[in-house]
């Protein structure tokens, strides 16, 4: 326990001389920043994997973290420069906004720096400017992408009663209903490619994926604390739930809409079966539960204007 706090306490060095806020931090490494409070607190342990993140992002050794090495600390080692804030204004988001588009479109490889000057009515110049290189711009679209939808998760799950009825607003929020949502799939579907041959860009998504995945796994495991689902596996579960999502998403995305095949309604339907079938209570004889909101039949509602006027929503990957 007690190098469990000097880990939280190499980390918190790591973060302030990072000059970014905690949410920040979280997001350069790709991290829920929910996990990194309870991991400062000490309720939570740092995963080798998000150390060896944490360490490259505040450019000091892995070994000093884990009190292995007794040099390369971040006392030892020039503040880094930090990559630029992610944009949420103006042009660069605009620029941002409309890479995330051309890729959808395009493909990753096929997306050029004048392609996008052209989409925002600009210079290469100007895009240049605010990304030096075409890789910073793709990376800067990508993350982009990852931190609205974490963000998106949080306020979307906040209000949930128990964890069965945040599981579901989960999957709500995976449905590609709208042109925005289906565009977001196109982008994760693309990135799944680069994953495959292992670019950078690629392993920055498989860890967001493996960042979803935890997520839907944490929510199973405090859904059999609080007694609404029952005693599985929540690693195994939540690997057969997002390979389900996954799925129905490439046929949802595969169909034209309102020409028949898979639909939004379908795939959200399907995987609330899932929730149901495998995973909810079910109630004794003679016993009464509340019923669910969304247990028996209807997919949820398309998405409200709210959601629908802002940006595509994707789990990872």
């Amino acid at each position: 326990m007690r190098q469990q706090f000097e880990v939280a306490e190499r980390v918190r060095e790591v973060i302030g001389r990072a000059g970014c806020t905690q949410r920040e931090f979280a997001r350069r490494v790709v991290m829920d920043p929910s996990k990194l409070s309870r991991s400062l607190s000490g309720s939570r342990r740092f995963t080798v994997a998000e150390l060896a993140r944490i360490a490259d992002a505040g450019n000091v050794d892995a070994g000093w973290l884990l009190g292995t090495a007794p040099t390369g600390g971040a006392a030892d080692t020039p503040r880094p420069s930090a990559p630029a804030a992610l944009p949420d204004s103006g042009r660069p988001l605009q620029i941002v906004r409309e890479t995330v588009r051309l890729i959808a479109e395009r493909g990753f490889h096929a997306v050029r720096v004048a392609d996008i000057a052209a989409a925002c009515d600009t210079s290469t110049a100007t895009i240049h400017y605010h990304f030096p290189g075409r890789a910073e711009l793709l990376e800067a679209a990508v993350r982009w992408c990852m931190d609205e939808d974490t963000a998106r998760r949080a306020a979307r799950t906040a209000t949930a009663d128990d964890a069965r009825e945040e599981l579901r607003q989960l999957i709500a929020l995976q449905a590609p209903y709208t042109e925005r949502q289906r565009q977001q799939w196109l982008v994760w579907m693309d990135l799944w490619a680069e994953a495959a041959r292992s670019t950078a860009i690629g392993r920055l998504h498989a860890d967001f994926y493996q960042q979803w995945r935890q997520t839907v796994a944490e929510v199973i495991r405090r859904g059999i604390e609080q007694g609404v689902f029952r005693a599985v596996d929540p690693e195994f579960s939540a690997l057969r739930l997002t390979a389900l999502i996954d799925g129905l998403a490439i046929q949802v995305l595969a169909t034209t809409p309102g020409e028949g095949g898979t639909t939004a309604e379908a795939m959200d339907l399907a995987c609330n079966a899932y929730v149901d079938s495998e995973l909810t209570v079910r109630p004794t004889v003679g016993t009464t539960t509340r019923p669910s909101a969304r247990s028996t039949a209807q997919p949820t509602a398309r998405r409200s204007g709210a959601d629908e006027a802002g940006p595509p929503d994707r789990p990872g990957p």
